[in-house]
Formats: C-alpha cells, structure tokens, sequence
C-alpha cells in the first residue's frame, strides 16, 4: 500500500514497530544538503542503525541515500518533513537484513547489452544431435568460429567482416531465389519499398551474402536500428532488452546445406530476409523498440506474454492493405513455403490484440495453424502500449537517444527534462509548417502571375478563378479567408510575398526573352 506525499515520487509503505524500516531519498546538490537532513532523524528521536549513499536511479548524475533506521508508528511526521525536503523519497517496512526489491535485472545503457552476449540457450557451436549439421565436422569448425565472432563482439566495434565459403553461397543462393519471387505479391509494401534499397546499398544479391556491418550501418542512417552479432539463442527477456535500444542481435551463421528449406534456429538467411529489411522502416521500428521497452523490469510470466506477441507479429505478423492481407513477418519472408500456406486461406487469421495473442499457444517445428492481423505497424504499436501500460513494473521507462541509455520516469526533474524536448520538437514542426505554407503561397502567386492575375489573394474568395487548379500535393485549389489570413501572418510577410513575386515575374521575363533569342 502507498501514499502520495506532495505529489513527489514519493512510495510509504506501512510502517511496523516491530521491523526496521528503510528510506531511500534524493537530494538536491547542496554542500551540507544531507546533514540537514539527517538532523530531522535526531529531532524525532529515531535510532538509526545504517546509512549508505549510491548512485540515483531516477536522477541522472545525483546520489540517492539510503536509511535503515528502528519502526515506529509515530514515524509519519518525520516522513513528512522528509518528503518536503527530498527531490523523492520511497520508504519499506521490512525485515532487518537488508534486501533489494526483487526487479529482474536489465540494461540501463546500450554498452551494458555486453554483459549477456555470449549467455545463449542453445546452438552456438555446440549443436544438438538432430541437428542437420551435427555429423559434420567441417560445418561445426565453421559455426565455432561464427560463435568466436559474437562472443568477443563489444559495443562499438564494428561487424567483423566474414569470407563466406562457397558452398554456404550456394545455400544462401538457393533461399533467395524462392523467396524473393514471392515477395511483389506477397510481402506488404513497407517491405518491398526497403528490399530495392537494400540491394542497392548492402550487397543483397543471390550470389552474395550481406555482411551484417553493411546492413547495420544502413539501418542506423534509416532509423537508428543497429545489428549485432550473436552466437545463437538468447532468452526471451535479454532479447527483447536489445530491442529497447534499437539493437537486433543477429546471428552471422547460415543454416546447413543438406536443407536450405529447414533450419532449427534463426540464420543469417533469415535475419537478412527476414528481419533487417523492416528494421529500416519508421513505424515498424518504433513497434519493435516498444515491444523491448514493455519488457524492461516486467516480472517474468510478463515476459513470456511479450515474447508471445513478438512471435506472432515481428516473426510471423500478418498485415491489412489496401483490403489485401500481405506478410511482414521474418519467419514467413525468409519461409517461401509458409508464405505462401499463411495467405492460402487454410489457417485461421484473428485480429492482433495482445491480451489475446500474448497467450496462444503456438508450435514451433511446424507451420503456424492461426496467424494474427494487424491493421497496421501503427496500429499494432497503439495496442501493444495500452497493454504494456497493464505489466507491474517500478516505474514507466524511455529510451533516450542522446546517452543511449534507458531512463525511469519517476523525478519532476526527469519529467521535465522530457517536456523541454518534446517542446523543442514542437517547435520544430511549427515551424516547418510554416515553411510548407510560406512554399505553398509562392506556388500559388506565381501561378496567378503566370495568369495574369493580381499576385496578393482578394479578400474574399478562391485565390484563383482557373477551377482546374490544384495545390502542389493535388488537393483542391480554394482557399478562404482565414487561410489566406494563416498564409500571410502580417502585413511584413505579405510584402516579402509580393517582392519574391515580382522576382518570379522578372525570371519568366528573361525566360521567355531567351526562347524569342534563340528563335
């Protein structure tokens, strides 16, 4: 149970005399700041038994303080002053021995995802004996030094660039030319606009693997996705953690070539066919990066939820456009087969809603018998927030950009921080706006020059009498009062128009001037 003290990020629990309890509090940066404070102990007659400082989880560059000090019922008073006092404060009944809440771990900065790289649950090199690849010894050699790669991979570093043989050509060879046939008529649009791209800048051709450094460096410029080796499975929570921070960890292997049409974990063919296409994709990217910020603190039955609906959407999603269903999952991009079975019309095709989704059972050896449809990239994200906003967690998280690292808004401070950048962003929309507007103005009073028409717009009125006429982006040409109004600002502005007309009126002159010469 908590209470709100002076609207502070401020969490008391019920207090027991017969416990010792512990604060945990913030103070702001002041020379004798926690003296003062802890003068407020000594005036209430509280014992305290332990006293520690440490580095602030909810303030950047602060320290938080932690008290232990003896329960006493008549410790509200003191928790008061505390409050009016601390930036925030958080206070436990509790056992003696001292514990920290039970918060499963997660990184806070992209560079800490180092910690976990190399913690795969399964393949790597070491390679089950039902394996496609287990009796061969030249193609375990091959994945031990793939697995080599990401487990010495730091954050920072480029891509190791790989040599690929040519037989591991010939398999990646045999997986394109299935499924990139498939893809005009199959793939959602998002998708076909980013695959031209991609063969263009990362080398995606049929005999010729990309090299995951290539592709990564693409997606940063696109989106600010990055790739990142890794040598087989992680778990669930540390995989989805990557995505908080934009960071897809990908394996650099290929599957075996005894069956391009099978692999038991995800390969380079279906990290590059797959996946990294869509990474480039504004909308797609932001729903990946909330389904890794839902994830971030959740408990564990959470977890399993999340990964649930990654599997049904950034793996085997389904997509409404244009009243057609379209794939933008990778398991059925990289999958020619499943492609095509998921829009047959034999399996069963529900709606996208996380609640749902998060909890359908689903095999993973065969082809899916129920696929979930999203109305759209955005749509999806819209959802999965709402839900996300249901998961116990500490505290709301957010990815900041500038640090590459995650922070929990819990502060005024941090709030605040957060509001300046949105209103700096709001700014630079305004304005933006009225550059397209100015632009727009001067399309359209050149266009009245070019008719013989007054450049200023009447006071009443469409700004031109040729009801063909049609704004640049081919809406109607009408334009009322309030909207010449919202075009001109001013008198000034107005008079800067007419001047740049008389410039455009100038130019067509000596256009015109020069055609007659050269007759």
């Amino acid at each position: 149970m908590s209470n709100h003290m002076n609207q502070k990020s401020s969490y008391i629990g019920q207090i027991d005399e017969n416990q010792d309890c512990r604060v945990i509090f913030g103070l702001k940066d002041k020379v004798g700041v926690l003296a003062e404070t802890l003068k407020l102990f000594d005036s209430h007659k509280i014992n305290l038994k332990h006293i520690e400082s440490r580095s602030s989880r909810k303030e950047c560059n602060q320290y938080e303080f932690m008290v232990v000090f003896e329960g006493r019922k008549d410790a509200t008073k003191l928790l008061e002053e505390l409050s009016s006092r601390a930036t925030y404060v958080e206070v436990n009944s509790r056992e003696k021995e001292i514990e920290e809440p039970a918060i499963p771990w997660f990184p806070r900065r992209i560079r800490d995802l180092d910690i976990f790289s190399d913690n795969i649950l399964m393949c790597g090199s070491e390679l089950q004996s039902d394996h496609p690849g287990f009796k061969d010894e030249e193609y375990r050699k091959r994945r031990k030094y793939f697995a080599d790669i990401a487990k010495t991979y730091r954050h920072g570093q480029p891509i190791p660039r790989v040599e690929y043989t040519k037989t591991e050509i010939e398999t990646w060879k045999a997986i394109y030319d299935k499924v990139v046939g498939l893809y005009k008529k199959h793939a959602c649009k998002e998708y076909n606009h980013i695959f031209p791209l991609m063969e263009i800048n990362c080398g995606y051709r049929r005999d010729n693997i990309p090299q995951l450094e290539d592709v990564s460096r693409f997606l940063k410029d696109s989106t600010g996705f990055s790739l990142r080796p890794v040598a087989g499975l992680l778990s669930s929570r540390d995989f989805l953690a990557g995505l908080a921070f934009r960071v897809f960890h990908s394996t650099q292997y290929i599957r075996h070539h005894a069956n391009p049409d099978y692999t038991p974990e995800p390969d380079i063919c279906h990290e590059l066919l797959g996946h990294a296409p869509l990474f480039a994709n504004p909308d797609f990217a932001r729903f990946s990066q909330e389904i890794g910020l839902a994830s971030l603190g959740a408990p564990d039955e959470y977890i399993q939820i999340l990964a649930t609906c990654y599997w049904f959407t950034i793996e085997f999603g389904l997509c409404k456009q244009e009243g057609e269903i379209k794939a933008y999952g990778a398991g059925l991009l990289s999958s020619f087969g499943e492609l095509e079975y998921s829009l047959s019309g034999r399996p069963k095709i529900l709606p996208f809603d996380p609640s749902v989704t998060g909890v359908q059972k689903y095999p993973i050896t065969e082809y899916q018998p129920i696929y979930f449809l999203a109305e759209s990239f955005a749509d999806a994200q819209i959802k999965l927030h709402d839900y996300a906003c249901q998961i116990p967690r500490p505290a709301v998280f957010r990815y900041n950009p500038y640090t590459e690292s995650v922070e929990d808004l819990e502060s005024r401070t941090q709030i605040s921080n957060l509001a300046k950048e949105i209103k700096n962003e709001l700014s630079l929309i305004v304005d933006s706006l009225k550059k397209i507007g100015y632009g727009r103005y001067l399309s359209i009073s050149r266009f009245r020059i070019r008719k013989g028409l007054p450049p200023a717009p009447s006071a009443s009125g469409p700004l031109t009498d040729d009801p063909d006429w049609s704004y640049i982006d081919g809406t109607p040409g009408q334009m009322n009062v309030g909207q010449t109004r919202r075009y001109l600002r001013d008198q000034e502005f107005g008079q800067t128009i007419i001047k740049y007309n008389k410039q455009f009126q100038a130019i067509d002159e000596m256009r015109k001037q020069k055609a007659l010469d050269k007759e």
